[in-house]
Parts: structure tokens; C-alpha cells; sequence
């Protein structure tokens, strides 16, 4: 710990300074008996302070959490030495905050004392949070000597977003081989009616219609849809991010990521991820609970960096983009890039869908006219861009950051009447 004085020892040594050189100069012996006390407590106190060697750390009960959900901890001091005034301040990120009481503790310990200090832990916002830093500073009795030392903590805190009420999902327009929830668009064993017809050896005898057989005077046999499951790659737009008041486009994307990744692995389908900007991140799909908390954590990282270069496709390894599979672009349409990997995409046969975080309501049109007309032009080119999409068959859903499950509705009906386009 690094040893210091206080005020107080200053103060102290000016006036007994003061008081001696008055006594020498006016001839009045009771001014240094004024001065005495005070430099006598300079002389015991700085002599007897001993570094109380202060240990503290911060224990959490859990690693995980979701906003605005509070999580207990533990704040653990131990002493060597005997402390008359320790004060403890926990440094914590923008983000955090302590629940019912303050981030700053006072404490008298004795020698080889320990106490444990209840703390509940509460992140405003979703995000990965580095915890433990602790400012102490103890005196000693005499409050004349100050120890100070900032102890670092290695806890880790996440913060899931918190979850978005989602009733119904996209279809995708393939499923895949596998058992799932989603009832596929081919024939075969299941459990959803498709269709009648003739009786062929081999047909169980269990799928016999009985009642449509005895019209017809010959065996015939239902036809149902299988339950399979499907794949969903969730495409995430990290190019750029838009801020306005206490709302960003990043930050909308992830949390609707968190609850599309969640809904469809509930169905078990597979689901990955692809970061795509600056950095590219990705996650193979999978399925599954671990899966699901994989696909969280590696988006709470989602960042933006700042890049130049031209990116596209190419870049993502195949295996992060299986055959079929229904593609979910997360993205505010702002950057062109990232446009041009969503056609791009699209001209290979994949199946995209656009979930458009709406950046319009976070910028400020402008004070002057001229500003004014701009904000207009940047917003027709929007629904230039939007325009284009549609014409390749990508269904596109304006979200603002409230009611998703509206904005998918929108993609469906496109889906549901829309004419196959040509890629």
C-alpha cells in the first residue's frame, strides 16, 4: 500500500511551528507549551503507524444475469493490523450500479479481523462488465498517516438482455432432415394431415383411412407432414452504429438477436451467428441450451470497429452457412456494405429476411432548411434501398425497438403473397 500524510499532519506541524517561533521571538515560554501537544502527536503518531496490510475482494453469487435484475455479492475485508477508519469505495463500470446502498463503506477493524459486506449488484444495460476494483484507503489512529491502494478483481459479469415476448417465428421456406418442430412442406411421417392416397404394398396398416375407403370402395391411406427442424443463421450488421437519447441501432439488434436465437432454439432448431463488419465474429449452428448461451455471450462482444476495406461473403467460412438455411439480417440499412452481402446472399439461393432496425426516429432532422433536405434525400434513399431488396425477394421488417413480433407479421404477409423473384 503507499503511505502518505494527511491534511492533518500538515496542519499540525505548521502550528506547532508557528507557536515555537513565536515563543522564541516574543520571549513567551507558554507558547511552546502550546506547541507541545501538537508536536508530540506528530512525533508518536507517524512513528507507531504501521502499514495494517487491508486485503478486500469481491465474490458474486452468479456470473450471468439479465437487466435491470439484481445480483448478490459479497464484499470480503481482512486486516493484519489493527485499523481505526478503513474506507472502502468499489469502483464500478458505467452500467453497474449497487442496488439499495452506496459504493462506499467506512469500517473500524482490529488486528486480524475479517467482515463480509452484503452487496446486490444491478446492470442498467446488457453488456459484459469487469468487476472487483476496489479503492481502499485506511488511517491510523492519529489520522495522521494514509494508506491507499486500488486492489483489482478478476469477475466477470454478464448481462443478458432482457427477453422479448415472441408468440410466433419465421418460417423458413426449407426445413431441414432432422426432427423438429417446424412441419415441413414435403410428405412423410408426422403427425399434420397432407392428403389421401391409393394403398400400395408396403403402407402401414395403421395410416389406412378407414372412412375414405369404405366411400370408395378401395383402400386408401393418409399422407401427413413431418416435423423437422430448421436452420437459422441470425446476421448481425456491425458496420456502423446509430445513437440517439438512450437507444442504439447495435444495441436493438442484439437484444432482438437474443430473443429470435432463443424462440427458435426452443423449437430445437439450429441456430448460428455471423458478426458481420469491422471484426467478423461467428458461431457454427447448434442446438441447445449451451448453444443458446454461446450465442448470447458472443453477441454481448459484439462491437463496432472502424474498417475501410470492402467486405463481403466470401469471408464467412461455408460451414457457418448450410444449405437451406434462413438468414436473419439484424441491421440498420445504412451501410453498403453490408446491403451488398444481404443481395449477395440472396443470389446464391439462401433464404433472407431483413429485420430493419429503424434509425430514422434517432437522428435529428436538422435546424435549417438545407439540413432539413438532406434528413429528406438520406430518407428516400432508404426506401430506395428497401425497394431493392424487395425486388429480390428479401422481406423486409421495420422495427423501432419495441413490438418485433408486429414487424415479423410484415415479412410474412410479404412471404405469403409475394411472387417467387428470380436470382
Amino acid at each position: 500500500m503507499t503511505r502518505s500524510g494527511s491534511p492533518r499532519i500538515e496542519g499540525y506541524a505548521v502550528v506547532a511551528a508557528i507557536a515555537l517561533v513565536a515563543a522564541l521571538a516574543l520571549r513567551r515560554p507558554e507558547l511552546a507549551i502550546v506547541a507541545a501537544p501538537f508536536a508530540l502527536v506528530l512525533a508518536i503518531g507517524t512513528r507507531l503507524a504501521r502499514d495494517p496490510g487491508v486485503t478486500a475482494e469481491l465474490a458474486l453469487t452468479a456470473d450471468r444475469t439479465l437487466e435491470e435484475a439484481e445480483v448478490a455479492a459479497t464484499l470480503t475485508v481482512r486486516t493484519e493490523g489493527a485499523v481505526d477508519r478503513l474506507e472502502l469505495l468499489l469502483d464500478l463500470p458505467a452500467g453497474v450500479e449497487v442496488g439499495d446502498d452506496a459504493g462506499a463503506h467506512v469500517l473500524r477493524l482490529r488486528a486480524g479481523e475479517e467482515r463480509e459486506i452484503p452487496l446486490a449488484l444491478r446492470c442498467s444495460r446488457w453488456g459484459v462488465y469487469a468487476l472487483g476494483h476496489i479503492e481502499v484507503r485506511a488511517r491510523d489512529s492519529f489520522r495522521l498517516v494514509v494508506w491507499e491502494e486500488r486492489l483489482s478483481g478478476r469477475d466477470r459479469l454478464k448481462a443478458y438482455p432482457d427477453p422479448i415476448a415472441l408468440r410466433r417465428i419465421l418460417a423458413p421456406l426449407e426445413t431441414q432432415a432432422f426432427a423438429g418442430s417446424e412441419v415441413a412442406r414435403v410428405k412423410g411421417d408426422g403427425v399434420e394431415y397432407a392428403d389421401i392416397r391409393d394403398f400400395v404394398p408396403g403402407d402401414r396398416v395403421r395410416s389406412i383411412n378407414w372412412r375414405a375407403s369404405a366411400r370408395r370402395q378401395t383402400l386408401v391411406v393418409n399422407e401427413r407432414h413431418p416435423e423437422r427442424n430448421t436452420d437459422v443463421v441470425l446476421f448481425i450488421d456491425s458496420f456502423v452504429d446509430v445513437h440517439g437519447g438512450d437507444r442504439s441501432t447495435l444495441e436493438d439488434a442484439v437484444r432482438a438477436g437474443s430473443a429470435l436465437a432463443t424462440r427458435y432454439l426452443e423449437r430445437r432448431d439450429r441456430v448460428g451467428l455471423v458478426g458481420f463488419g469491422g471484426l467478423l465474429r461467428w458461431l457454427q449452428p447448434g442446438m441447445g441450451l449451451t448453444q443458446r448461451y454461446r450465442l448470447i455471450e458472443t453477441m454481448l462482444e459484439t462491437g463496432v470497429e472502424p474498417t475501410y476495406t470492402w467486405r463481403d461473403v466470401n469471408l464467412i467460412p461455408a460451414r457457418i452457412l448450410p444449405p437451406k438455411a434462413l438468414v436473419l439480417g439484424l441491421t440498420p440499412l445504412v451501410d453498403p456494405r453490408f446491403i451488398a452481402a444481404l443481395s449477395d446472399l440472396r443470389a446464391r439461393g439462401f433464404d433472407v429476411v431483413v429485420v430493419e432496425i429503424d434509425p430514422v426516429s434517432l437522428v435529428e432532422t436538422g435546424r435549417t432548411e438545407i439540413e432539413e433536405l438532406a434528413c429528406r434525400l438520406w430518407v428516400l434513399e432508404r426506401e430506395v434501398v428497401r425497394a431493392r431488396l424487395v425486388g429480390l425477394g428479401i422481406g423486409v421488417a421495420r422495427w423501432g425497438g419495441r413490438d418485433l413480433e408486429t414487424a415479423l407479421e410484415e415479412v410474412r404477409t410479404f412471404r405469403r403473397f409475394a411472387k417467387p423473384a428470380r436470382v
